[in-house]
């Protein structure tokens, strides 16, 4: 005598083997997405307090970031600049990657604010301080 699987049953197998292969395809990606995240570059923000321009270097708190041959600098008018745009005191931000020998290498960077900054960055209530303090507003 044959045994057969009842419908339900066979359909409940075949719906757990569609499901359970998929996913252990899938078990070996978050490795790969994980180094690719870890391969993306960190961020970081600050004032210069050091530049030295004989080893492409300048310093943002108290991290010694490298500017390589690969890394785009941009001057704070937004043009392409370079390491001796970097001034002392004034911001610099930018991304860098971290080498296996504790190297951090810029990926990007500017100095100085934005032209046409004016400090307190452009949030909801950009014209509305103004207009409180009774400031005259510039018509364009």
């Amino acid at each position: 005598m044959k045994q057969r699987i009842p419908g339900p049953i066979a359909v409940s197998l075949l719906a757990a083997v569609l499901i359970v292969i998929p996913s252990l395809a899938r078990g070996a990606e978050p490795a790969t997405n994980a180094s690719a995240e870890k391969a993306a570059p960190d961020r970081f923000y600050g004032s210069v307090s050091k530049v030295d321009t004989n080893k492409n270097t300048f310093t943002v708190g108290d991290q010694t970031f490298v500017v390589t041959a690969e890394t785009q600098v941009t001057k704070k008018d937004g043009e392409k600049g370079s390491l001796a745009d970097a001034v002392v005191g004034e911001p610099a931000r930018g991304t860098y990657t971290k080498k296996s020998d504790g190297t951090l290498n810029v990926t990007k960077v500017r100095f100085g604010k934005k032209a046409n900054s004016k400090g307190g960055g452009a949030g909801k209530s950009g014209g509305k301080k103004k207009a409180e303090s009774g400031a005259a507003t510039e018509s364009k």
